[in-house]
Formats: C-alpha cells, sequence, structure tokens
C-alpha cells in the first residue's frame, strides 16, 4: 500500500506542471458569457435599467441607474481581464457578487434548473406542471405546423430560469478566486514573477 501511495503522489506532483490548465479552461468558458452578459445590458440600457428598478414587473433594485452601469463594467472588463488572465482574484470579486444578485433576485422564486425538466429530482412544482403545456404546445405544432422542420435543429422546451447556471458560474469564479489565473497560462503568474524578481 505504501508503494502505491507514492506512486500516485509521484503522479500527482509531475501534474503540476499542468495545473494551469485548469483555471484556464474556467477562463476561457466564463470569458464569452459574461461578455456577452454585459453586451446585452449595453445594447438595451433603458430596458435593463427600467427592469432592474421597476417593482412591478421588474427586479425593484434601488438605484438602477447605478447597478446597471456596474453590472456592465463588471461582465465585460471582468470577461476581458479573465480572457487575459489579468487581475484575475479581483475581477472575481464583483462578478460573484453579480452572480448572487442574479441567484437572489432573479432565479431564486423558480429553483435549481434552468430548464424545465419534469422528470428531474431537482423539479419542483412548477416545473412539473410545466410538462403538461410543454405537451399541449407540441401537439398543437404538430398538428398546425411542420413540426419535423421546426424540430430540427433541437426539442423544443420550457425555460424554467432557474439558478442553475448563475449558481455554475458562481462555483467557478470562487475556484479563481481562490487559484488564480494560472500558473504559465496567465499574464497574472507572469506579473508577479516580474515583480517578484524585482524585489529581490
Amino acid at each position: 500500500m505504501p508503494a502505491v501511495f507514492t506512486f500516485y503522489q509521484a503522479i500527482v506532483s509531475r501534474s503540476q506542471a499542468l495545473a494551469g490548465l485548469a483555471p484556464l479552461l474556467i477562463r476561457l468558458y466564463l470569458a464569452p458569457v459574461l461578455l456577452q452578459a454585459g453586451w446585452n445590458k449595453l445594447q438595451h440600457f433603458d430596458d435593463t435599467v427600467a427592469w432592474f428598478g421597476n417593482s412591478d414587473w421588474g427586479l425593484g433594485l434601488p438605484l438602477p441607474l447605478l447597478l446597471t452601469v456596474l453590472a456592465i463594467a463588471a461582465e465585460t472588463l471582468g470577461a476581458l481581464l479573465l480572457l487575459l488572465g489579468l487581475f484575475t482574484r479581483l475581477a472575481s470579486i464583483p462578478l460573484m457578487v453579480t452572480m448572487l444578485v442574479a441567484i437572489f433576485a432573479v432565479h431564486w422564486p423558480n429553483g435549481w434548473l434552468a430548464i424545465a425538466d419534469s422528470s428531474s429530482w431537482l423539479a419542483n412544482e412548477r416545473v412539473i406542471q410545466s410538462a403538461e403545456q410543454l405537451q399541449a404546445a407540441k401537439q398543437l405544432l404538430q398538428q398546425h405546423g411542420n413540426y419535423a422542420w421546426l424540430t430540427h435543429n433541437g426539442s423544443f422546451v420550457i425555460l424554467n430560469n432557474g439558478i442553475e447556471f448563475a449558481a455554475t458560474y458562481f462555483v467557478m469564479l470562487v475556484s479563481l478566486f481562490f487559484s488564480g489565473g494560472g500558473r504559465y497560462t496567465s499574464l497574472d503568474y507572469y506579473v508577479k514573477r516580474r515583480v517578484c524578481a524585482g524585489v529581490q
């Protein structure tokens, strides 16, 4: 058993040369998602401000103009910094806050699932009820539409808009906060090496 453990430790130790790969992949995954979110808010700036501020049909958040600007800045600038691996830990903080706002202010009432799947063990009452609505919609489309063409690129689903995606992005950002941009794969790594070399 000690020999197996020693062999395992040796493999793990050698794999650390590629430790920067995991943060790099997380950064490359998150950057376009966040950039798109920020770009959408910027493109529909007035609508976003109204949605943030209106308590009847929106989020009812205070200072909606300021929060819209901060959200756009966090998502666009944060995405670019993550892409470069520059100030990764700092960039992840406002993005984590943005995800928490999304989770609790937008998605929380809808449960976990982003897409309604009534067969999931995570399905809440809302998702279970949506199965009947989805079936009715499919039947209407099969009777009155070209269903084969309509579903050629994928099946129809009901968007549940739960916390699934925002929570996943939050967990990824927490990981980046603790790991940093990644060894060899981020500008953070090379900036730190240069700064440390200058201090010596």
